[in-house]
């Protein structure tokens, strides 16, 4: 009888905890995807993360801080803190506003680390490529970390969630028109606000950026943001204030030295410049990084390092 009755509540606490986990899985789902198109990290490997760490939201770091995947401040870190016993007493941990906060984080950590650097040459779909490798890079301490992942992925599906980011369609278009943000299909980007002329303006590798709208010029743009011409072509890498087309990525201020992702595989449609317009790098460093001579264009398939 008591046998009997300790497989019965076994059943149902494991019954419970996967209705726990589904309903973590339908919150961020739709985050770690928009990670994944972003950041090129397998939608997958991002919620297990979140679960496994997280204990599906309702671990003390995630409720109080939350922080979903245990990330601690590190030196570089400048936000807000949240001190809590871990390996040793008291330890530093970041708190964040919001659990979408957490998870851009954790994209930003995977992507800024060189000790990572590996797991962006894998497929997006090789989720047991990605396990393996966040272990053997040291993401976690417990020898079967990566094991764990895989379990968690594959009894609740989440690869599911993974796929090929499909290419820009056009060497300097992000995407449909006026929502870039809503288009599955394209890289997104984060939307900060409203400018002048009530032009969205939007977020990429730490820079400000607009989408060009339809017989959009250099000369009107800079006239709303009162940025000079001169400044806006240097910006984006132009040789002269030419027509835009709509959908043309425009950055207000200088695009970084490192791009927003470590590696970039590239798609069919796709030209040196796209790509740098698309991780906010500068065009001239993607050629010195992958020993490219001025205005060669790589092929269709060859991995360009741009960090």
């Amino acid at each position: 009888m008591f046998v009997a009755i300790f497989a019965n509540q076994t059943g149902a606490q494991q019954a419970d905890y996967n209705a726990i986990v589904r309903k973590y899985i339908q919150q961020y789902r739709g985050i770690a995807v928009n990670e994944m198109k972003v950041y090129r990290i397998p939608a997958s490997i991002t919620l297990a993360q979140g679960i496994l760490e997280s204990n599906a939201g309702r671990s003390e770091l995630a409720v109080e801080a939350n922080n979903h995947f245990g990330i601690k401040c590190h030196k570089e870190w400048t936000g807000k803190t949240y001190y809590k016993d871990d390996e040793t007493k008291h330890e530093c941990f970041r708190k964040y506003d919001d659990p979408l906060e957490s998870f851009r984080d954790h994209s930003m950590f995977l992507t800024r680390r060189e000790r990572y650097n590996n797991l962006f040459k894998l497929d997006m779909t090789d989720y047991k490529g990605w396990a393996n490798g966040l272990k053997s890079a040291g993401y976690a301490t417990n020898p079967a970390y990566a094991q764990l992942l895989i379990k968690t992925i594959e009894t609740y599906l989440l690869n599911q969630f993974d796929e090929r980011v499909p290419a820009v369609s056009s060497c300097d278009s992000l995407v449909n028109r006026e929502s870039p943000e809503n288009q599955s299909g394209f890289r997104r980007f984060v939307n900060t606000g409203i400018g002048p002329d009530q032009r969205k303006i939007y977020e990429n590798n730490r820079l400000r950026l607009i989408i060009a709208r339809k017989e959009d010029n250099l000369y009107a743009i800079a006239g709303d943001f009162n940025i000079p011409v001169g400044k806006l072509l240097k910006y984006n890498d132009l040789p002269d204030p030419v027509s835009l087309k709509p959908g043309q990525i425009i950055y207000l201020e200088h695009k970084r030295r490192k791009g927003s992702a470590v590696f970039h595989k590239v798609q069919d449609g796709e030209s040196l410049y796209s790509i740098s317009q698309l991780y906010g790098v500068k065009l001239k460093l993607i050629y010195k990084r992958n020993n490219l001579r001025l205005g060669a264009e790589p092929e269709k398939g060859t991995i360009l390092r741009l960090r």
